[in-house]
């Protein structure tokens, strides 16, 4: 049986505004300016920069609220809604004081010729016939940025026959590597895994006692080396202290990753744009906001011309009329875009503001130990915001302070009790680890049960395996692999 009814229902739903509103908030400094080209590209009612006797007013009519799903005829659109007869629009009596010349807006690129360029370059100094040429270059294209190949020898032999049309052997490639591969410059390059590299660079240095058993150490006790068993390694080679002091010096000048090293290699060069600046000023916090994140924007002029065109004219004729309907969809884009970036620039500068009260003693001393536990959600409390939006600032703006240049999310941390009962920052915790590591004695490094001890001694009481969570997350490796000799 059928049956018909009505039912109602609340739902939110989140406008394509909102959306976009919410990516804009997301975007960092660099790729906000490229999302604001790229809608002054596509939106010719959008301009920048000062453009004078401009009557337009940038502060349109808030009733209209077009979802764009109705059919709207010309004739409907007031016109005198999108014209005002103010001398000075209210987007002229906003200052932008970023000047052109205050920071370089171009990433730079390294200059000079490729990784990979220059090794095909060093092949053209050997004599070989075409078939070692052909694979020379195939293996200097298969070397990493490291400057490894990480490829089993039989999937390259295949992939010279598919894709080269050369038809080897192992033995051949093997050949070619050793002979030419590995005596390109940077030594050690074209190494299949650590092991190789280190030891191709010592046999290419002059021979001494030292590097020959640096050598014999690296061929036959690999893993007894990686893993310190300094012990081990003594009693098999006979070899006093100092000795495996000498080899241990010797083998830490290598560069395991001799690609990385390389100058000319045209990466980009990283370049960090802080979006927010915070300064002491005679004892107090002064926040700002990158000026880059406010630009001037404004309607051109064309369009508004267009419009006093249309309004004036007796008889308005088809393509007049369509013409005014597509002016009218570009000028609500560009009224809702300049919008939007004026919420975007609030809302940054209301939880950024809110975060530096939130960590000032830390924003005044620079010390980490004085960083109060602080998640998502007491932001977003303190400004009355959804922990989503507190987010998307903190996980991809940057602040430059007194004391360096900082990733916002790195102020959040969850908190823990001390033996006082008082909640302190994770922050501060892994603060006096690193500080107890970096002290400790290096022939006797300390366990994470005897870390747990002491900071338990300082009024922390954690256990081992959150001392082992916090090491891993500092970067530090087990008290085994911080032994030195």
């Amino acid at each position: 049986m059928l049956k018909q009814s009505l039912q109602y229902k609340l739902l939110q739903k989140l406008s394509p505004q909102q959306i976009q509103l919410m990516k804009l908030i997301q975007l960092p400094t660099q790729a906000f300016e490229e999302r604001l080209k790229q809608e002054i590209e596509e939106n010719p009612a959008l301009d920048t920069g000062k453009e004078e006797n401009n009557d337009f007013d940038d502060d349109f009519s808030d009733d209209f609220d077009d979802t764009g799903n109705e059919k709207i005829e010309a004739e409907d659109i007031n016109i005198d809604e999108y014209l005002s007869d103010d001398e000075i629009p209210s987007y002229k009596t906003q200052a932008n004081n970023y000047s052109a010349d205050d920071e370089e807006k171009n990433v730079p690129y390294a200059a000079g010729t490729s990784f990979h360029q220059s090794l095909k370059n060093q092949l053209n100094t050997y004599s070989l016939n075409e078939e070692e040429k052909s694979i020379a270059e195939f293996l200097v294209g298969s070397i990493d940025d490291s400057g490894y190949i990480r490829r089993d020898i039989l999937d390259l032999v295949d992939d010279l026959a598919f894709t080269a049309n050369v038809f080897t052997t192992e033995e051949k490639v093997i050949e070619i590597l050793k002979k030419v591969v590995h005596s390109l410059d940077p030594i050690g390059v074209g190494a299949r895994d650590l092991k190789e590299c280190l030891i191709i660079q010592l046999k290419a240095k002059e021979t001494n006692k030292t590097r020959s058993l640096a050598i014999e150490v690296l061929e036959n006790t690999f893993d007894h080396f990686v893993k310190k068993h300094y012990k081990k390694l003594m009693e098999k080679f006979n070899i006093s202290e100092d000795e495996l002091k000498e080899i241990n010096s010797e083998i830490a000048r290598l560069n395991p990753k001799p690609g990385s090293s390389y100058a000319g290699n045209n990466k980009i060069a990283e370049q960090i744009v802080p979006d927010f600046t915070i300064k002491i000023l005679d004892g107090e916090l002064d926040l700002t906001l990158n000026s880059r994140n406010a630009p001037e924007l404004h309607i051109s002029r064309e369009y508004n011309n267009m419009l006093k065109g249309y309004q004036e004219s007796k008889t308005k004729s088809k393509s007049q009329k369509d013409a005014v309907f597509f002016i009218k969809q570009k000028l609500d884009a560009a009224k809702w875009f300049i919008d939007a970036i004026k919420q975007r620039q609030q809302t940054l500068m209301v939880t950024m503001n809110s975060i530096m009260h939130y960590q000032y003693d830390y924003f005044l001393t620079g010390d980490e130990r004085k960083l109060k536990p602080m998640i998502l959600k007491d932001i977003a409390d303190q400004i009355n915001m959804d922990v989503s939006t507190v987010s998307r600032v903190a996980n991809s703006k940057y602040v430059s302070t007194p004391y360096g240049t900082k990733l916002i999310k790195e102020f959040f941390s969850e908190s823990m009790k001390n033996d006082q009962g008082e909640d302190v920052s994770t922050r501060e915790i892994k603060k006096i680890l690193e500080t107890v590591i970096a002290e400790e004695n290096k022939k006797k490094p300390l366990t994470d049960e005897k870390l747990a001890a002491i900071l338990k001694e300082k009024g922390y009481p954690i256990a081992r395996r959150t001392v082992a969570k916090y090491r891993e997350q500092l970067d530090i490796s087990v008290a085994r692999l911080r032994k030195e000799i």
